[in-house]
């Protein structure tokens, strides 16, 4: 009687064991719809829906093929068809990917093969020894912050009872440990009320799936106009391929945590244009910051970049502008410094080259008008020839509509400047000084030219201009701006006064 009861207890533990283990849920091979959401600062929301059959109870639910570069933390799963029905119980993220020096671990201490080459024969022979070590060993990775596998004295293994380091031959292992997996993958334990498809979603954040704005420009030759070309840039390094796919682009200074993404990403780590006739994206808010969608599904390889056509304008009025800003760089650090502010022999170094920037209007009326995403400005020029040379870059940052942009190309070769400090004296015992700078820019060109003289009174923050032989506007507490007109193979002169007080 005793037995017959102890059997049948058994056999009821048995079935309820049986009951709480979970089932493998089934997942479509493809999802049915991918949508990627690229923020511009290597960031992006990759959203998927798949079909699922759960059954009902517990079922753990595998999803392979993700980005290598995953935010583990950021993952939601929520069953569409019945999301109060389906809750999750667990949520992990596996990494323990194949490695050459993993995989030998698990067989140190064990007997593995070795494929030789018979010199007399020139056939293959096999040879068996012991696993004693793999030649590999964890050490920090210089200049970061993670573990990683190094060659470190070579392999060792014993061979016909004599030990042999870095044995020859190609080494052959009977399987791959449990355990490991090809592709980084997520898995759940979800629990169902009822069993049958779902439609399911799954979104996390990954890195290296990034965009920038790239932009082309053809300056008139007259420089009156201009015409650009915005392209989207997409970069793909996240370590999986994304087919048939929505994008959404974000432009913007989105605020994100960098200590927390530094956790993540040390983790993952040991672990030519022609006219359209619509425009491929379209432009909208979100939040405070600018959401462009394209119209069309697009695919995006694994280790590719691929341009897409964002925005384009023809015949921009566009100005050509020249700037002297004739202090030397090398007194700028020393800008408002207490020790200099009285030294007269400081601050006459003087810088001779000339700016020369293009300036256009992002409006509507020359074909732009959106909210253009800051990005690498590239400006080409005809040549006498109609060749397009080019002519120099910059970099804007986001730019609102109706906005100016402004693009500084390079230097003037046939425009020089000079700064020179004509006279300097201190009064009021040492708390007054009084500097007299001359300014000279000499015009090789053919052609009458302005140049934006700007100047920075830099020794002390009081000051004033009590001469000057020149109009002159107060741009900001540091910088003066003096409007120089010369005529062709000319030299424009101008000079003026500043007081410091303290």
């Amino acid at each position: 009687m005793k037995r017959t009861t102890s059997t049948f207890f058994l056999l009821i533990l048995s079935i309820l064991t049986l009951r709480a283990q979970p089932n493998q849920a089934t997942l479509s091979e493809k999802p049915v719809n991918v949508d990627l959401t690229i923020y511009n600062q290597h960031l992006s929301l990759i959203r998927e829906e798949r079909i699922i059959r759960l059954a009902k109870g517990l079922s753990r639910v595998a999803l392979a093929d993700i980005p290598s570069t995953i935010d583990a933390t950021s993952v939601h799963f929520l069953s569409i068809t019945d999301p109060r029905g389906v809750g999750i119980l667990e949520q992990s993220y596996q990494y323990d990917l194949v490695h050459q020096a993993k995989v030998l671990e698990k067989y140190v201490g064990k007997e593995i093969e070795f494929v030789r080459i018979d010199p007399s024969t020139n056939k293959e022979f096999i040879v068996r020894g012991k696993l004693l070590a793999t030649g590999y060993q964890l050490q920090p990775t210089y200049g970061a912050s993670y573990l990683s596998y190094h060659s470190f004295g070579g392999m060792i293994a014993e061979i016909d009872g004599k030990i042999e380091i870095n044995p020859t031959g190609r080494l052959i292992l009977p399987q791959l440990p449990e355990g490991f997996i090809l592709k980084p993958q997520l898995e759940w334990l979800v629990r169902s009320e009822r069993g049958g498809e779902h439609r399911a979603e799954v979104s996390y954040l990954a890195g290296q799936l990034s965009w920038q704005a790239d932009y082309v420009a053809l300056l008139h030759p007259n420089g009156a106009a201009i015409d650009l070309t915005g392209w989207v840039t997409l970069t793909n390094h996240a370590g999986t391929s994304f087919r048939n796919a929505g994008l959404k682009l974000v432009a913007g200074d989105i605020n994100i945590v960098k200590e927390a993404m530094e956790y993540d990403k040390k983790a993952m780590r040991v672990q030519a244009t022609g006219d359209v006739a619509e425009p491929q994206f379209r432009q909208s808010d979100l939040f405070e910051y600018k959401l462009y969608t394209l119209q069309r599904r697009i695919d995006i390889r694994n280790n590719e970049t691929k341009q897409i056509e964002l925005v384009t304008g023809r015949s921009a009025q566009a100005k050509k502008v020249f700037i002297y800003d004739g202090l030397s760089d090398s007194w700028r650090a020393w800008s408002r410094n207490y020790s200099y502010r009285s030294q007269g022999s400081f601050g006459q170094q003087s810088n001779t080259k000339v700016g020369v920037f293009v300036t256009f209007k992002n409006s509507e009326t020359s074909g732009l008008g959106i909210p253009l995403p800051k990005g690498k400005v590239r400006v080409y020029q005809r040549d006498e020839d109609g060749k397009e040379q080019f002519i120099g870059e910059d970099q804007i940052d986001h730019t609102a509509k109706d906005e100016e942009v402004r693009l500084y190309l390079g230097n003037a070769f046939d425009i020089v400047g000079q700064r020179i400090q004509k006279d300097f004296k201190t009064l009021a015992g040492g708390r007054v000084v009084e500097e007299t700078i001359d300014i000279r820019v000499r015009n090789h060109k053919k052609e009458d030219v302005e140049v934006q003289v700007y100047e920075h009174p830099w020794r002390w923050s009081q000051w004033e201009i009590i001469k000057s032989s020149s109009d002159w506007t107060k741009i900001d507490q540091s910088t003066l701006c003096f409007p120089l007109k010369i005529k062709k193979d000319g030299e424009g002169v101008m000079t003026y006064t500043l007081r410091y007080s303290w």
